[in-house]
């Protein structure tokens, strides 16, 4: 959940945003400190793959690293620095 990623992350308020365009495309959590960002997408579904939204969150935010949390249990890599992980392996991810 995103208060999960908040929590693992010890965000403080300005450091955290929801973004979206115009087109559609949206990230769930944006986390901002300095000069890196990393989003977070968070799916319910146990198997999620890459999406056209995240694509475009990955090249207009020039992400660090986009995380995708979900519901199932394996941790695994969707694209260059897009990787989908379980809520319970998140600290691990950090």
């Amino acid at each position: 959940s995103i208060e999960t990623a908040l929590r693992t992350l010890q965000a403080h308020p300005g450091e955290c945003y929801f973004w979206a365009t115009h087109t559609g495309a949206e990230l769930d959590l944006l986390h901002v400190r300095g000069r890196r960002r990393i989003g977070f997408e968070i799916k319910r579904s146990s198997s999620p793959g890459l999406t056209p939204s995240m694509r475009i969150a990955m090249k207009d935010l020039h992400l660090a690293r986009l995380l995708v949390v979900h519901a199932g249990h394996e941790r695994y890599p969707l694209a260059r620095n897009v990787e989908a992980v379980p809520l319970g392996m998140l600290a691990g991810a950090l």
